[in-house]
């Protein structure tokens, strides 16, 4: 376990820069030649890698789940965040709705009553809109933590709730008479709780799941409705 570990990590730490070799994998991890070859071999038949003419490289969806099997294998949480972009889990986040048909938007930038506000990702298919909040990973969950996150999604998705009809010439989401909006959290890990006052605590690998079941979920999923709309599924004007 200690000789996986090392090597996922190496992975981890040398990819952040673009390709290795397996030879820089061995120096930075110190595990026996024989051992890394078959641990690279296993991660590439899972398709957690991909090496080509002898040098490795991991797409930001690899780096993900290499991350995870990491901290499942007893490294330090801080360790392994610490080697890992907030885009690369904002990216995995946004192709995982795209793949369930949803049109997405990273970084929605709104304005309602005096502030302006910001949301990681807005995911939407008709008539549902998913707001959601990535949380980047430097320390490990808390409930606390959790619980102040959840809250302050809850809110973001209520002022864009409140938001819509204001900008419903200029989003042109045609055919939308009503929208449901969807707040949730997506972290690397699981947190503490699942819910917390129907707001969704979703670790990102199990965000596929999640879309998957979340017709019948519907009745523990705190939601705002607007239904003054008349809207494209076009947000992508007010990307900023």
């Amino acid at each position: 376990m200690t000789a996986s570990r090392e090597v996922l990590i190496s992975l981890l730490r040398l990819t952040q820069t673009g390709r290795i070799s397996r030879d820089s994998v061995q120096r930075d991890s110190r595990v026996p030649m024989q051992v890394l070859n078959r641990q690279l071999s296993d991660l590439s038949e899972g398709d957690l890698i991909k090496e080509n003419a002898g040098s490795i490289e991991l797409t930001p969806s690899q780096r993900i789940r290499i991350a995870f099997l990491a901290i499942r294998a007893g490294a330090d949480f801080e360790r392994v965040c610490a080697m890992l972009s907030w885009s690369e889990f904002e990216r995995m986040a946004a192709d995982a709705f795209g793949l369930n048909g949803y049109e997405v938007i990273k970084n929605f930038h709104f304005k309602y009553g005096s502030r302006r506000w910001e949301i990681d990702i807005v995911a939407f298919e008709k008539p549902s809109i998913i707001c959601a909040d990535c949380k980047h990973w430097k320390h490990g969950w808390r409930r606390a933590a959790t619980v102040k996150a959840a809250q302050a999604q809850a809110d973001r998705a209520e002022a864009f709730t409140q938001a819509l009809p204001g900008y419903k010439q200029k989003m042109k989401l045609d055919g939308w008479q009503t929208a449901r909006i969807i707040p949730m959290i997506l972290s690397l890990a699981a947190g503490p709780v699942k819910f917390f006052d129907g707001v969704p605590i979703v670790p990102v690998l199990q965000l596929q799941d999640f879309i998957y079941e979340l017709p019948a979920n519907d009745h523990l999923l705190k939601s705002f409705c607007q239904t003054k709309l008349s809207l494209a599924a076009d947000l992508r004007r007010f990307v900023k």
